[in-house]
């Protein structure tokens, strides 16, 4: 399957967070969601990679914007792993079952591995794709840039909003 393009439509995601409360991806219109893929929990990568967003979640907030972190983890390994990295505010969902069909959704899943790219996917205010990125696997995705992406969006909104 092809990664998904910018310009369209968010497909229909739905997955538990580490909590198991049901996060909808359609029930967050109206804000920015940053999609942060992981391969897997309990790896050096994608801990920095979770705790950048955590580090950094008074700016999505400002920015109207939803981090989620999200690998095909079970959600009680997501629990644990939570904790042990200091995961507060920022939601992991579980792509574990059916396995790793949102990531397949947005063409970011790795059948040979059974994981996801190392990824990042804005969507705007109306679900539409604004920005994808796929990041080397041992590579932390960079999270300034996709900040900026959720600060130009938040500026088009707001210059929208004055006219």
């Amino acid at each position: 399957m092809e990664i998904v393009r910018v310009g369209t439509t968010a497909p229909r995601i739905a997955l538990k967070d580490q909590d198991g409360n049901l996060v909808n991806l359609a029930a967050l219109q109206g804000k920015r969601v940053l999609l942060s893929f992981h391969p897997l929990a309990w790896t050096d990568v994608c801990r920095l990679q979770m705790q950048a967003l955590e580090a950094r979640a008074t700016e999505f907030t400002r920015l109207s914007a939803v981090p989620l972190g999200i690998s095909v983890d079970p959600v009680p390994c997501k629990k644990a792993w939570a904790e042990a990295i200091g995961i507060e505010k920022t939601r992991l969902l579980s792509d574990f079952w059916p396995h790793g069909r949102a990531a397949a959704a947005l063409g970011l899943f790795r059948e040979k591995q059974g994981f996801s790219e190392r990824a990042g996917v804005i969507f705007d205010e109306k679900g539409i794709v604004r920005f994808v990125k796929v990041y080397p696997l041992k590579e932390l995705p960079d999270l300034d840039e996709q900040i900026e992406v959720l600060q130009d969006l938040a500026l088009k909104d707001l210059a929208l909003k004055k006219t």
